[in-house]
């Protein structure tokens, strides 16, 4: 009787040392990192042969507001990630003209709202882009970020060189 007294002491005793865990922080200011893009062949909606691309980033904000809910009639700022489309000519990275047929737009990320005391989000976000019109060796790289809810924005991460063209998947 006496031991299982003593095991049931050391057991709460464990218990309440693991349950005092301080809650991680980290700042309010999103932080980004690029993980891959996957370039891939791929059908648009009306059946035309196309190459599909799909970039994946890690993100972290530490209190927790990223993401944008539906836009209203009275919204204006419906975007909350950017990315600036850079292509190869001559050797060097330069960045693209507005009417540039492979220059994405801005793009929404959905809201995202963490219960509890811990606000923290950590994740993979993907994104996927659709090239119709595009050149054998056409070598691009898009430099990227997002604002959060609070308008604080990211750092800014960078794409490794893609070549749209090659089915691949591009790493740091």
């Amino acid at each position: 009787m006496r031991v299982i007294k003593y095991l049931f002491i050391v057991l709460i005793a464990i218990v309440a040392l693991v349950s005092c865990r301080k809650i991680e922080q980290l700042p309010p200011i999103p932080h980004i990192e690029f993980t891959s893009f996957t370039v891939f062949d791929t059908i648009d909606i009306l059946d035309n042969r196309a190459k599909g691309g799909r970039l994946k980033f890690y993100f972290e904000d530490g209190d927790g507001d990223l993401g944008l809910k539906p836009p209203t009639n009275l919204q204006t700022d419906t975007t909350n990630m950017f990315l600036t489309l850079f292509r190869k000519t001559g050797g060097n990275m330069v960045p693209v003209s507005d009417n540039d047929p492979l220059k994405p737009s801005s793009y929404r990320i959905p809201y995202m709202e963490r219960l509890g005391q811990n606000k923290i989000l950590k994740g993979t976000i993907s994104i996927t882009f659709l090239y119709l019109f595009y050149s054998p060796g056409d070598t691009i790289r898009y430099d990227f970020y997002i604002k959060d809810r609070a308008l604080n924005d990211s750092n800014v991460a960078s794409t490794s060189e893609i070549v749209i063209s090659a089915n691949d998947n591009y790493t740091k």
